[in-house]
C-alpha cells in the first residue's frame, strides 16, 4: 500500500507543477483544488475578479484528460441551459433529450451568485445526487464529477448569496487574496509575453483521478483523530460546552456533513504530503477551507465585524489535540 500512496503523490505533485507554470503564487488555491479532486468534493472559490481563479481551474482541467464545460452564470439562465431540457423533433415527430454542459467530468460554474435561486438549485441537486433528471428520465454523471464554482464576495451588487444548506455541500471554500507586489511584477511578465492560457502537458485520465481517489479512501485515520474532528465540529454548535464564549456570535454551527469534509480532506491532505496516516496536522490545515461556509456568524458577529475564520481560530486554540 505505502507503494501506491508514494505513486499517487509523485502523480500529483507533477500535475501541482505543472499548473504552476501558468499560475504564479496562488499556492492555496492549487492546493485547494488538487485536495478536491482526491477527495472528490467540489469546492467554491472566492475573491474579488482578476485573481487567477478560472485561470487555475482552466489549467486543472487542461493536464487531466477530462471533458471540461465553463458556465457563466448570469441572473437570466434557466435550468434547462444547465441541465437540458426536452425538444420537439419535427421529422420525428417525438420529442428527445437534449443534454446540457453539466455533462462533463469537470464543471466551472463562473460567477455562481449571479444566478438566482431557481439555477443555483438545479447545479447543487446534480452535485450532491450526481444524476440529472430531465422529463421523466434519469440520467447518471460520469465520474469524476466535480464543480469548481466562483464567487465575487457577496457586497458586490448583483449578487445572489447562496443560501446557507446549499453551500454545505461543497467540500470546501477557498479565499483568494491578492497577490505580493512581486508575484504581480511577474504575473504582468507573463500575461503580456503570452495573452493566451500557456499549454500544459496531458498527465492524467478520468480513470487515474478515480484511482488517486481510491488511494485517499485507503489512507488511515485514527479513532482519536475522528473525535477530535467531531469535538472541533460540535464547538461550532455547542461553543459553552467547550469553554468558549461564541454563542452570541454564531448562528449555526457545522452539520455532519462537515464532519465527514474535513475527515476526506485531511486524508487526501496526508497524501498529498505522501503519508498512509492521517496526522493532527492535517485536520489543523484544513479546518478553515472547510469549515467557514458551514459556520454562519449571527447579525450581532456581523456588526461586531468578528468573521467565520476568526471563531475557528478561536475553536481551534481551545479544542485539545490528541
Amino acid at each position: 500500500m505505502g507503494n501506491s500512496i508514494q505513486e499517487s503523490t509523485k502523480l500529483i505533485k507533477k500535475v501541482s507543477d505543472e499548473i504552476h507554470t501558468g499560475i504564479i503564487g496562488q499556492i492555496d488555491l492549487v492546493e485547494g483544488l488538487l485536495l478536491a479532486l482526491l477527495a472528490d468534493g467540489h469546492i467554491l472559490i472566492e475573491g474579488v475578479p482578476g485573481l487567477a481563479k478560472t485561470r487555475a481551474v482552466n489549467l486543472l482541467a487542461n493536464i487531466c484528460k477530462v471533458t471540461f464545460k465553463r458556465l457563466q452564470f448570469t441572473p437570466d439562465l434557466l435550468p434547462a441551459d444547465i441541465i437540458g431540457t426536452r425538444i420537439y423533433n419535427q421529422s420525428t415527430a417525438s420529442f428527445e433529450t437534449k443534454k446540457g454542459p453539466i455533462f462533463a467530468n469537470f464543471i466551472l460554474a463562473d460567477e455562481i451568485n449571479r444566478a438566482p435561486a431557481k439555477v443555483q438549485s438545479a447545479l447543487l441537486e446534480t452535485m450532491q445526487e450526481k444524476q440529472v433528471t430531465i422529463g421523466d428520465e434519469t440520467f447518471f454523471l460520469q465520474r469524476p464529477f466535480l464543480v469548481f464554482a466562483t464567487q465575487n464576495p457577496v457586497e458586490q451588487e448583483g449578487t445572489y448569496p447562496l443560501p446557507e444548506a446549499q453551500v454545505d455541500r461543497f467540500l470546501m471554500k477557498l479565499v483568494v487574496t491578492y497577490p505580493t507586489m512581486v508575484e504581480e511584477q511577474n504575473i504582468v511578465k507573463m500575461v503580456i509575453q503570452e495573452t493566451k492560457l500557456p499549454s500544459v502537458r496531458e498527465l492524467i485520465t478520468p480513470s487515474e483521478i478515480l484511482t488517486l481517489q481510491d488511494s485517499t479512501m485507503n489512507v488511515f485515520i485514527e479513532d482519536k483523530l475522528i473525535k477530535y474532528i467531531t469535538d472541533i465540529v460540535f464547538a461550532t454548535r455547542e461553543p459553552e460546552k467547550y469553554g468558549l464564549k461564541l454563542g452570541s456570535l454564531i448562528q449555526y454551527g457545522g452539520s455532519p456533513r462537515a464532519s465527514i469534509a474535513m475527515a476526506m480532506t485531511a486524508r487526501a491532505k496526508a497524501l498529498l504530503d505522501g503519508r498512509d496516516s492521517v496526522y493532527p496536522e492535517d485536520i489543523k490545515a484544513v479546518a478553515h477551507n472547510v469549515l467557514r461556509h458551514r459556520v454562519i456568524p449571527t447579525y450581532h458577529a456581523d456588526a461586531e465585524g468578528i468573521t467565520s475564520d476568526q471563531m475557528i481560530q478561536e475553536i481551534m486554540g481551545k479544542i485539545k489535540v490528541p
